[in-house]
């Protein structure tokens, strides 16, 4: 990922669509560096999940323009280059598996972030239902290397509504979003390994993901 980094690390200095122009052919090349990796990423996925076979790193990968219409931050461009392994696609509501590149920031990541309200209380009700299952799933071993437990995000400040504050996972309960995170150093994700690194990485996700593909897809 030599180039893509080399191309962002000059973007962060010179976010101006005159300075991209001029610099195109390595964005094109670092883009196309950061396909085959999530090419190479998305097959040793998909020997585990086979929801994520066959599909095409070119439908994972983001744009790197940024829709300024309504930010006050103008700066067109993105500073990283994400893409999402989702079954069907980046605009798939299914839960998968992120890969950010950035330098100093880079990260793996999955779950369901902001979820549509019905989907938040689809979560919310199998937790309920089935407490002891995700409980397991956050406890074990690879899991908790990896992402230590859920990501700190925004929670409601009281029980959601139906549920009883004293519910033995209230706290669960109470997030809005349901993703985990594993931060990278630049090394990992310039090592030739990198694709198998984030493979096993991932792996540690699968039943976290599948546990909440329930929920969207009821």
């Amino acid at each position: 990922m030599q180039t893509t980094f080399q191309f962002l690390k000059g973007l962060a200095k010179n976010n101006s669509k005159e300075w991209f122009d001029a610099n195109r052919k390595t964005y094109e090349t670092g883009k196309a560096e950061m396909e085959g990796t999530v090419k190479q990423i998305i097959d040793r996925v998909a020997k585990f999940d086979k929801e994520i076979e066959g599909l095409e790193a070119k439908k994972c990968l983001f744009r790197i323009n940024r829709d300024i219409r309504f930010s006050k931050d103008k700066t067109p461009y993105k500073q990283n280059m994400g893409a999402s392994i989702n079954p069907g696609g980046r605009k798939s509501p299914l839960p998968g598996y992120y890969v950010h590149v950035e330098p100093g920031k880079s990260f793996l990541a999955g779950g369901c972030y902001a979820p549509e309200p019905d989907i938040l209380s689809a979560i919310r009700q199998e937790i309920d239902y089935h407490g002891t299952e995700f409980r397991k799933i956050l406890n074990a071993k690879d899991f908790k290397t990896y992402f230590g437990g859920l990501a700190d995000e925004e929670k409601v400040k009281s029980a959601p509504k139906g549920y009883d504050k004293d519910h033995p996972d209230i706290e669960l309960l109470k997030n809005k979003h349901f993703i985990v995170i594993h931060y990278l150093k630049d090394s990992q994700v310039n090592d030739k390994d990198f694709p198998v690194y984030a493979a096993k990485v991932f792996k540690a996700m699968h039943a976290f993901n599948l546990f909440l593909r329930r929920c969207v897809e009821k």
